[in-house]
C-alpha cells in the first residue's frame, strides 16, 4: 500500500504506541484522524504534525464513536483507506478483586471497541474494495500472567477476531493483520510495572518501534498481508 495520501483513523492517539504510530503515518505522507479521550493531548500532537490531521476526543467504548469517526473522515477528506485499532486498557486484579467493573470494562476497551469499529470500518472497505485494518493486541495473548487474565483473555479475542476478519474481507482486496507487543515503555506499562514493584529501567520496546511496524505491515505490495506480528526487546525471553 501507498500510504501517501490516505486517510489513516488511530484509536488511543494522545500518548504511548498510539502517538507514535500517528507520527511514523505522518511522515509517510498519510492525513490522519485521531482519537483518544484526552483532547488537549490529541490537539498538541496534532499541532506537532507536518501533515493534515483532525482529532476527535472521545471514549472507544461509546458505541457510537466508530460512526462518528468514519462521517468525520468523509466529511473531511471524502475517504478513509486505513484504521489502526490500538486503544488498551491493561487492569491487573485478583480472582477475589470485588471491582469486576474495572475487569469488565478491560474487556470493553480492548475487544469489544475493535469488534465495533473493524465491523464499521471493514464493511465500508469491502464495499469499495481496498484498505487495511491493523489491530495492536500483546504478547499477554500468548504468555499469559496471574493477575492479567482478562486483559490476557481480551488480547487473545483480538488475535482470534483478526484472524477471522481477514479470512473474510482478503478476498475482497482488504488487508488485515494483527501486530502483538511485547514490553513497550508507556505510560500504561511503566503504571503497571509501578504497581508491581517492577524496575522502571527494564529494558522495553520503544513505541517508536511499534510504529515502525505498523508502517512496515502497510506498505507491503499488494499482493503481499502479514496477518501476524510480535514485536519483543532484545532481553524477553518468551
Amino acid at each position: 500500500m501507498q500510504i501517501e495520501g490516505r486517510v489513516a483513523v488511530v484509536t488511543g492517539a494522545s500518548s504511548g504506541i498510539g502517538a507514535a504510530i500517528a507520527r511514523e503515518l505522518s511522515k509517510a505522507g498519510a492525513r490522519l484522524l485521531l482519537t483518544a479521550r484526552r483532547a488537549d493531548r490529541l490537539a498538541a500532537l496534532s499541532r506537532e504534525l507536518a501533515g493534515e490531521s483532525e482529532t476527535l476526543a472521545a471514549d472507544v467504548e461509546d458505541p457510537d464513536a466508530p460512526r462518528r469517526l468514519f462521517d468525520l473522515a468523509h466529511a473531511r477528506w471524502g475517504r478513509v483507506d486505513i484504521m489502526i485499532n490500538n486503544a488498551g486498557l491493561v487492569v491487573a486484579g485478583e480472582v477475589a478483586d470485588p471491582d469486576v467493573e474495572k475487569l469488565t470494562r478491560t474487556i470493553r476497551v480492548n475487544f469489544e471497541a475493535v469488534v465495533r469499529f473493524s465491523q464499521i470500518f471493514g464493511s465500508a472497505f469491502k464495499a469499495c474494495g481496498g484498505g487495511a485494518i491493523i489491530n495492536i493486541s500483546s504478547i499477554a495473548a500468548f504468555n499469559n500472567r496471574a493477575l492479567i487474565g482478562v486483559y490476557a483473555g481480551a488480547k487473545a479475542g483480538v488475535e482470534t477476531y483478526t484472524a477471522a476478519l481477514r479470512l473474510e474481507l482478503s478476498p475482497h482486496g482488504v488487508k488485515v493483520g494483527c501486530l502483538a507487543p511485547g514490553s513497550t515503555r508507556t505510560e500504561m506499562l511503566d503504571n503497571l510495572r509501578r504497581k508491581r514493584g517492577i524496575d522502571l529501567e527494564t529494558p522495553a520496546v520503544q513505541p517508536e518501534d511499534i510504529a515502525a511496524a505498523v508502517r512496515f505491515m502497510l506498505e507491503q505490495p499488494d499482493r503481499v498481508n502479514i496477518a501476524g506480528m510480535r514485536v519483543y526487546s532484545s532481553s524477553e525471553i518468551i
